[in-house]
Order: structure tokens, then sequence, then C-alpha cells
């Protein structure tokens, strides 16, 4: 994983929950994290990681996910075990 995943990750779980959080990095780290994505009808994303099973919606027009749907993905890495406590230094790459 690199550094700029292990960022948004940190934002992610970071209290209190922020509002300026790119939906682009967020699928960024789902990918770096090994999660299988496919699309759905209109602006829904499923994601499946380590067993855990989720849908997403696309933010839209603004780039940026809300408080809220922050939020759930919080919750489906928890889930799926992926959280900045699980992360080992090894796992990120310094060179981007």
């Amino acid at each position: 994983m690199r550094k700029k995943h292990r960022k948004t990750l940190l934002a992610i779980f970071e209290d209190p929950v922020r509002a300026n959080v790119s939906w682009a990095d967020i699928e960024a780290l789902f990918i770096a994290s090994g999660a299988e994505l496919s699309e759905g009808r209109g602006s829904r994303l499923r994601v499946a990681l380590n067993g855990a099973r989720a849908v997403f919606h696309r933010p839209h027009p603004n780039p940026n996910i809300d408080k809220g749907a922050l939020k759930s993905v919080r919750n489906f890495l928890s889930e799926a075990g992926v959280t900045p406590d699980t992360l080992d230094r090894t796992d990120v790459v310094e060179h981007e």
C-alpha cells in the first residue's frame, strides 16, 4: 500500500469525521487493499474485500464523500479488517 493510500485510510478513521475526503482516493484505497469492484446501476459501486461486501454510491456532482457515507466506508473497512491499527509499516511503499 502506498503512502497516499495510508493517508486516505487515516483520514477515513479520523475523528471528528471529515467532509473533505475524495471519492477517487477511497476507490484507489479499495483497489490497493485488494478489493474487487464492480459497477452497479447508476452511480453504484459494489465492493468485496476480505469477505465483507458493500454497495456505495459515488458522490456527484461533488467529488468528496459526505460524512454519513464516510462512516459507512469506515464500517465496511473495519468489517473487512482494514484499519490504521492493522497496517504494518512494511505495508507502506514509500515511493509514489
